[in-house]
């Protein structure tokens, strides 16, 4: 009777074991990051200097190069995305809610159920970075505009920091951070300071995430104007390439081992050279193998589709394909290229 009833429990207990099995579920999980290069609409906005993109200035910029911009922007998340689009998407230089109600609602991506979120930064031109995201894989719960000090007194005011923290598919938090770091303007040595107070502020917000989340899970994305190896990101930040086993608490960078590696790609390119400006660091506790929302430097990359590319006639080889070169419409995508990455997440 006691091997019956044994027998009996060993049998319940493979069926829940199955069953358990069972409403485990993956779902893949993509995320990119793009510089879409002077996404402003076409009327005059009183408070910012955005005179440069209207009917009657220089450049002429009109409903039809807006419309055809938006829809540009909207092919290429799609195609990062293949069959699935990406659950989030971090924008750089976009000008307000009006662009980005376009995009979700008038462009080729009116299907794919996007919301977003976007700052309200005080730089002088009115540009602003965003999160797109599905709301079926990603809930928000809230919004900060975290604000970067300038490094002199004598520098114009830059985009804030835009920091999201929503709720996954299995009920984990996970926090976004898009970041479009000062220009190079004035030279790279002479800004330098300027974007390692945007960096400061970062590790601020991440040291601060690791020390109050029981299971901090953090994605920083965005356009730095700084490389991989910069002091910014490598020394400030702390984010280096992952090494075999990644630490929970700390910053890695998905693409710094292929920045170093391949000197003939980029994600901009200046006078001939290909640079790593756009940026995905991820921490640790989403490079574990075992981890609910795992991801890889294998799985991250440069989005190259052969639509975004055109041919580099002064410098040769190939460039971006721009909406304006100078200040000639050529009717393209953007100045940069998207990076992308894939995550499993299980729920």
């Amino acid at each position: 009777m006691k091997r019956h009833c044994l027998l009996f429990v060993i049998l319940v207990a493979c069926l829940l074991t199955g069953q358990a099995q069972e409403m485990r579920d993956t779902v893949t999980f993509h995320v990119m990051s793009y510089n879409v290069e002077n996404l402003f609409d076409c009327q005059d906005d009183s408070l910012k200097k955005d005179e440069e993109f209207l009917p009657n200035a220089t450049r002429r910029w009109n409903y039809f190069k807006y419309k055809k911009k938006l829809d540009n922007i909207a092919r290429v998340i799609v195609a990062v995305g293949g069959w699935t689009p990406p659950a989030l998407v971090a924008l750089c230089e976009v000008e307000n809610d009006t662009v980005l109600t376009d995009l979700t609602r008038y462009s080729a991506l009116r299907e794919s159920g996007y919301r977003y979120l976007i700052t309200s930064s005080p730089d002088e031109r009115g540009i602003n970075v965003a999160l797109l995201y599905q709301r079926g894989l990603f809930k928000p719960l809230f919004q900060q505009n975290l604000y970067v000090e300038k490094a002199h007194k004598n520098n114009r005011p830059t985009r804030d920091i835009l920091h999201v923290g929503g709720l996954l598919l299995n009920r984990d938090t996970l926090d976004v951070l898009v970041a479009h770091f000062p220009s190079r303007s004035g030279g790279a040595k002479l800004s330098a300071p300027y974007r390692k107070k945007a960096a400061e502020r970062l590790k601020r917000t991440t040291d601060s995430l690791f020390q109050i989340r029981r299971h901090p899970q953090i994605i920083i994305m965005g356009d730095f104007n700084d490389y991989p190896h910069s002091p910014s990101v490598r020394v400030t930040l702390q984010a280096e390439a992952p090494p075999a086993q990644p630490e929970k608490q700390r910053l890695y960078h998905l693409l710094a081992r292929k920045a170093s590696a391949q000197k003939h790609r980029g994600t901009y390119k200046y006078q001939g050279a290909w640079q790593w400006l756009d940026h995905i660091i991820v921490s640790g506790t989403l490079l574990q193998p075992d981890a609910p929302l795992q991801t890889s430097e294998r799985q991250a990359n440069v989005f190259t589709a052969p639509f975004l590319l055109t041919d580099d006639i002064k410098f040769g080889g190939m460039q971006p394909f721009r909406t304006y070169y100078g200040m000639k419409y050529q009717g393209g995508f953007s100045d940069h290229l998207p990076v992308y990455t894939e995550f499993r997440l299980i729920y």
